[in-house]
């Protein structure tokens, strides 16, 4: 019922500002996916998966002459999900994904608060992870700064639940700022400052980021301080005609959570493009990501890319950081890709990737394999099509690191998808005016 009441209110708001910069659009975007390898190597005892979920967002902004308000709330549903009658949704998805407001301060200055994403460069750290159904939101407050093709954001982000039992009428915990909610390197406190130039055609940028992680050491329902995380790096991008180069360096230190030492952690990456007509583009780069040779479960030298899209990277198979490969034995992913244009309004994407370990697995092994992605995409009006295969040629150490034995694995790794998007506008009085 309360579902209901929140986008009457938003009906009813469209009425109330029709002569003002009110929007109100949305998006409707189902997928079908066959899962026979992804994510891991799947054993020939087990069966293939198949499914279909749906992501829906009903988004409003309203754009005044000081500040810029924006709300956007989202529904994921597996289709099947829910018995029939049955009045809840079972996985209790529904929810706000971003509820924000960018405040004009004067002289270049804003602040951004609220529920938001944030996508910086080529969301290698810090990215919006569109291709999850779920997505990726921070509740956070922004001092931004813009003059020219300069630009700067300081962030900062405490995180809070209320598991506690003692928590007052205002929700907030009254004996402890301890944050319970654990996994997927969820922070308790995050700080960063983000700057980045424009040339003409050359654009740097720097990232520092702290990220807070709250201990548990022994009994898990005592808080133990909290173990800070630093990452700092660059992102530099050169595009001058048909030829594009892209660059990320970052480092890491200091330590994860329950006092976990990280050093020596580094990412390094390089892409170049050239487009060779009109219709084809080309690709090629390598990445190298630190893995973990220490003895000691104390310490570590891998890297995580943190909040990055990752799925964009290190193939869409998601065999690396995309919820797994934390403290291994780190990647050096050598690529290749081709992108042609089919006309006006169709594409096809072949990428090519060549893994490896940064660091040697058990039995001296660092190959891991070779997987091969395949995308077409085609735009109708109104909506988008995108239809997409993979496959795993797995090594023996992909064997080793995902721990399946070659002799007990499929014979085939693979993975396919089919998506539907639609982005309806509803109302744009804006565009009015």
């Amino acid at each position: 019922m309360k579902n209901k009441y929140i986008i009457l209110f938003l009906l009813l708001l469209s009425f109330q500002f029709a002569s003002a910069q009110f929007v109100l659009d949305g998006e409707f975007k189902p997928r079908t996916e066959f899962r026979s390898g992804f994510g891991s190597i799947i054993p020939d005892a087990a069966d293939s998966g198949f499914g279909i979920a749906t992501r829906l967002r009903l988004n409003a902004s309203y754009q005044f002459e000081s500040f810029k308000f924006y709300m956007s709330l989202q529904d994921v549903m597996v289709w099947g999900e829910n018995r029939q009658l049955k009045p809840e949704d079972s996985n209790n998805s529904f929810g706000i994904f971003q509820a924000w407001a960018d405040i004009k301060l004067g002289e270049g200055f804003s602040t951004k608060i609220g529920r938001q994403m944030l996508v910086y460069d080529d969301q290698r750290i810090l990215g919006g992870v569109d291709w999850a159904m779920q997505a990726r939101n921070h509740d956070a407050a922004l001092l931004k700064y813009k003059k020219g093709k300069f630009m700067m954001d300081i962030a900062l982000a405490f995180n809070q639940d209320f598991s506690s039992t003692t928590a007052n009428p205002g929700g907030f915990q009254s004996v402890s700022t301890a944050y319970n909610t654990t996994g997927f390197f969820s922070y308790k406190t995050m700080q960063f400052l983000y700057l980045k130039q424009n040339w003409d055609t050359f654009s740097a940028s720097a990232l520092l980021m702290n990220n807070g992680f709250q201990n548990f050491t022994g009994d898990p329902a005592v808080a133990d301080g909290v173990s800070n995380l630093l990452t700092l790096g660059t992102h530099l991008n050169y595009k001058k005609g048909a030829f594009g180069a892209a660059f990320n360096g970052y480092l890491q230190s200091g330590e994860r959570q329950n006092s976990v030492d990280v050093g020596g952690a580094y990412l390094l990456g390089l892409d170049l493009s050239y487009k060779v007509s009109k219709g084809v583009s080309l690709g090629l780069g390598a990445e190298i990501i630190s893995g973990n040779d220490t003895a000691t479960t104390d310490k570590t030298e891998a890297f995580f890319p943190l909040y990055g899209t990752n799925h964009k990277f290190n193939g869409f198979m998601d065999y690396f950081y995309v919820g797994n490969h934390a403290n291994s034995i780190g990647l050096t992913d050598i690529h290749a890709s081709a992108k042609f244009a089919l006309g006006k309004t169709s594409s096809l994407l072949v990428k090519v990737l060549n893994f490896s370990g940064e660091q040697e697995l058990a039995s001296g092994e660092k190959s891991l394999g070779t997987e091969l992605d395949i995308v077409f995409a085609k735009k109708f009006k109104g909506y988008g099509l995108a239809i997409g295969y993979s496959q795993m040629f797995a090594s023996d150490g992909m064997y080793e690191l995902k721990g399946v034995t070659e002799a007990a694995a499929a014979s085939s790794q693979n993975w396919a998808f089919v998506q539907l998007t639609m982005k309806p506008k509803f109302l744009n009085t804006a565009a009015k005016n």
